[in-house]
């Protein structure tokens, strides 16, 4: 199994519209063309819609490096609102130990402005993950 099929079942971030482009150990790019499904009240995209987007990028991330990791902490700060359009979502590692792995995760629209900036800690397990390549 690659580790795009294994994120084929994060069956909520499907029902999201997200979409996974890039996956390696350390990296991975997501992607969400806005529908009015992710507008608020508002009008514009709904913060756990971003979050969401920005949480798959981290998990492709932090799981390709090769165990079974569940985030223990997070955090979303958003610099810009946005109601229509592409949101992308790119994790890229910041440390990695055998047991805690810290990430950033840029959120940009087409034009790559930024939206959000996401930062997650996961617990890595000791469950290896075999991906192919």
């Amino acid at each position: 199994m690659t580790i795009r099929e294994f994120f084929k079942d994060d069956r909520y971030a499907a029902l999201s519209g997200i979409e996974l482009l890039e996956a390696e150990p350390g990296r991975a790019k997501t992607k969400m063309e806005i529908r009015n499904m992710h507008l608020n009240a508002g009008n514009v995209v709904q913060g756990g819609a971003i979050f969401t987007l920005a949480d798959l990028a981290f998990a492709a991330a932090v799981n390709a490096c090769g165990n079974l990791a569940m985030s223990i902490e997070t955090s979303i700060r958003y610099f810009k609102s946005i109601d229509a359009g592409t949101l992308y979502a790119e994790a890229k590692i910041v440390h990695l130990h055998k047991k805690l792995a810290t990430f950033e995760v840029i959120v940009t629209n087409e034009a790559e402005e930024l939206i959000a900036l996401f930062t997650a800690t996961a617990y890595r397990k000791n469950l290896p993950l075999n991906f192919e390549k």
